[in-house]
C-alpha cells in the first residue's frame, strides 16, 4: 500500500470559517451541552470582552465539561469582572513603547507590527485584551511609517508580525507588507506570531505557504498552544505543510491554572508538539492582565514545574520558563 500523505478531508475556506465562528455564549453552551445555570456570568463577562471561538477549535472539546482545557480558555467567566490588586489594562507595557502607529519596539533588534487587530479567538487571559486596536490599525498609505521607522534603524534585523493574530489578514495585504519590508536591507528574519493554523487550520492555503516563504528573509513561526488536546489531525497537517515550506516552527504557551499546570498535561505536551515537528520554546507565566487573574499560577509552582520538567524530558523539549516584565530590556528568565 502507498502510505496518504495528504488527508482525505476537505479543508473550508479560511474565509468562510472565520466569519462562521461561535459569537454568542448560548450556542457555545447548547453546542457543548454545558450547565446552563453558569450562561447569566458567562454573558455579563462577554459584554466586556466578546467570546470568539472557531468551530474547528470547539469540536476537540468534551460535552459536557466546563473543565475541559480549551474549553477552558474561551469560555467567558464571572471571575473575569472582579478587580485584583496588580492586574492593569496594560501589563507588558506595549503602550509606552508604541512610537508610530502599529508598531511596537520594546527590545533590541527587532520591532513588532500590530498587522491585524483582530484574533479568530479571543482567549479569556490576552495580555491585549484591553489593547488600543483602534489606534494601532494604519492603513496601506499610513504603514509607511512603520516602514520608514524600520528602515531608519539599521539595529533591527528582525520584524515580528503580531496583533490580534496576523494571519487574520488577507493574503494579499500580508503579502505586500512583507515584500516591503523584505526590501530593507538590514531586516535579516520574519517572525510571525499566530494561533490561527492550531484554531482554524484552513487558514494555512497555498497563498499563505507562498508569501510566507517566496522572499529573502528568514521565516519563523511562532504558534501558540497550551495543550495537546489542541492538536488533532489537521492541525499537524498544516503544520507539515508550513514545514515542507522551509518555515521554522516554535511554539510559546502560557501557563494556566487549570489548563497546563501540571506535570503531565506539560511533558504531553512537549512531547505531542515535537512529534508535529514543533519546538516548545517559551512557557510564559500570566501576564497580570486585569480580568484573568483566575488563571494565575504561583511563581514557585511555575519553579517546581520546570524542574520536574528537566527531570522527566530531554532538555530541547523543555520550553523557557519566562516572564514578560514592563521596561526590561528583555523576557525575564525564572
Amino acid at each position: 500500500m502507498i502510505p496518504r500523505t495528504v488527508p482525505t478531508w476537505q479543508h473550508p475556506r479560511w474565509q468562510d470559517e472565520l466569519a462562521d465562528l461561535i459569537k454568542d455564549p448560548r450556542e457555545l453552551f447548547e453546542l457543548l451541552e454545558l450547565d446552563l445555570n453558569l450562561l447569566p456570568a458567562a454573558t455579563l463577562a462577554h459584554a466586556d470582552f466578546a467570546l470568539r471561538v472557531p468551530r474547528a477549535f470547539v469540536r476537540r472539546m468534551g460535552k459536557g465539561d466546563p473543565s475541559d482545557p480549551l474549553l477552558m480558555q474561551v469560555l467567558p467567566l464571572g471571575e473575569e469582572l472582579d478587580t485584583s490588586p496588580g492586574y492593569q489594562h496594560d501589563p507588558v507595557g506595549d503602550l509606552d513603547a508604541n512610537p508610530v502607529p502599529g508598531l511596537i519596539h520594546k527590545y533590541h533588534g527587532r520591532v513588532l507590527l500590530v498587522a491585524a487587530g483582530n484574533c479568530a479567538i479571543n482567549c479569556r487571559y490576552c495580555f491585549r485584551r484591553h489593547f488600543p486596536y483602534q489606534d494601532n490599525q494604519p492603513n496601506r498609505k499610513q504603514w509607511q511609517a512603520a516602514v520608514d521607522y524600520i528602515a531608519a534603524d539599521p539595529s533591527i534585523t528582525e520584524v515580528i508580525y503580531s496583533g490580534g493574530d496576523p494571519l487574520a489578514l488577507a493574503n494579499k495585504q500580508l503579502r505586500w507588507l512583507t515584500e516591503t519590508i523584505s526590501e530593507i536591507p538590514h531586516v535579516q528574519r520574519l517572525r510571525v506570531h499566530t494561533r490561527l493554523p492550531v484554531v482554524a487550520p484552513s487558514r494555512i492555503d497555498d497563498e499563505c505557504l507562498e508569501w510566507l516563504s517566496q522572499h529573502r528573509l528568514q521565516t519563523v513561526v511562532v504558534l501558540h498552544i497550551n495543550h495537546a488536546q489542541e492538536i488533532d489531525d489537521e492541525v499537524r497537517y498544516s503544520l507539515q505543510r508550513l514545514q515542507q515550506a522551509g518555515i521554522t516552527l516554535l511554539n510559546q504557551t502560557v501557563l494556566l491554572r487549570g489548563v497546563n499546570n501540571n506535570i503531565d498535561a506539560l511533558c504531553e505536551l512537549s512531547e505531542t508538539l515535537f512529534q508535529a515537528g514543533v519546538l516548545p520554546y517559551y512557557l510564559h507565566l500570566l501576564d497580570k492582565v486585569a480580568g484573568a487573574q483566575h488563571f494565575d499560577v504561583p511563581t514557585e509552582q511555575a519553579k517546581q514545574l520546570r524542574e520536574l520538567m528537566l527531570n522527566r524530558l530531554p532538555g530541547y523539549l523543555v520550553p523557557k520558563f519566562v516572564q514578560e516584565i514592563a521596561g526590561k530590556p528583555s523576557k525575564v528568565p525564572l
